[in-house]
């Protein structure tokens, strides 16, 4: 008779779904936060490709240049609305250094200049010459957005 009796709920406990919901909300926000970097390193890893051509540091390879390039155009095509989640700038959390702007005054003529610059250098991949003149716009666009919206090291 000293036995413990336990009686078993089908309700579900608001704490534990209250802390459930915290959980499920700290992970997809740093899966946002890594996406995003991702796709960061992804733009950096092609523009590099195409930047070592076009200085002269790698040797011009056709096939590699316009591969770079037609990465560059697909991923200026994702929409990436989802890496970009309010609460994740700079400061707010660690290991980000996207400007609290980014969010409140976000120019999507930025997004358009990179888009038409990854166009721009899809065209002209075949030939050295063609690298090398579509190289300023590409870095111009990159670099636009990393002033008005990157916290600087």
């Amino acid at each position: 008779t000293g036995a413990m009796h336990w009686e078993l709920s089908s309700e579900p406990d608001d704490q534990l779904v209250s802390l459930e919901a915290e959980v499920v909300q700290r992970r997809m926000t740093e899966a946002a936060v890594k996406a995003r970097q991702s796709h960061m390193q992804l733009y950096q890893f092609n523009v590099m490709a195409l930047g070592g051509m076009a200085q002269g540091a790698v040797a011009f390879d056709a096939a590699a240049a316009q591969t770079a390039a037609d990465n560059l155009v697909a991923l200026t095509s994702i929409n990436q609305m989802a890496y970009w989640l309010p609460g994740t700038e700079a400061g707010a959390i660690e290991g980000t250094r996207a400007k609290p702007e980014l969010w409140s005054n976000f120019d999507m003529a930025i997004v358009g200049a990179l888009g038409e610059a990854a166009l721009a250098m899809q065209a002209a991949a075949g030939t050295l010459e063609g690298v090398q003149g579509a190289m300023g716009a590409l870095g111009g666009a990159c670099g636009a957005c990393h002033e008005a919206y990157r916290v600087a090291n």
